[in-house]
């Protein structure tokens, strides 16, 4: 970083990305689901805790910050092409795919019944579906009145 403020180069070069990080999820037919294993709690935890952890702190009735331009298009493609991935790629558990009982969907199938649910409150404010939808369909605002994560150990 020095080397590029005050020569304008770097001796060691700089890593190039050739797309953004939304252009780079391919569609959920190409690759096989990874099995994770459950969370030992000594390790690993369960996201709901670690969620806990960050002192999140989100009014209840304040409005949603995670807007969501097109419902329909989040559905045909991000979940019926993609297989959900905002489900796993954020870290707080705020997206989830249900059917109309409320049970989780994961591999993409059932589009006709499928249903996005955002659970604000969790939102540690990462912005990682900001950058990584791949319809860049997902826009995070920041909350009214400046709620969020409040990490207090650091």
């Amino acid at each position: 970083m020095w080397m590029n403020s005050l020569f304008g180069f770097s001796l060691f070069g700089t890593l190039k990305h050739c797309k953004t990080d939304a252009a780079s999820l391919e569609p959920a037919a190409k690759h096989k689901p990874i099995d994770y294993p459950k969370p030992d709690g000594v390790l690993t935890f369960d996201r709901l805790s670690s969620v806990f952890l960050s002192n999140t702190n989100h009014e209840e009735e304040q409005p949603v910050h995670l807007q969501v331009k097109d419902m329909e298009l989040q559905k045909t493609s991000e979940y019926a092409v993609y297989a959900g991935p905002s489900s796993r790629y954020c870290p707080a558990g705020v997206y989830e795919w249900v059917d109309a009982d409320g049970n989780a969907l994961t591999d993409g199938s059932d589009v006709a019944d499928a249903r996005f649910v955002i659970n604000a409150q969790n939102c540690v404010h990462c912005k990682t579906c900001d950058i990584k939808d791949p319809n860049q369909n997902i826009n995070w605002v920041p909350p009214q009145g400046g709620e969020g994560p409040v990490y207090t150990g650091m």
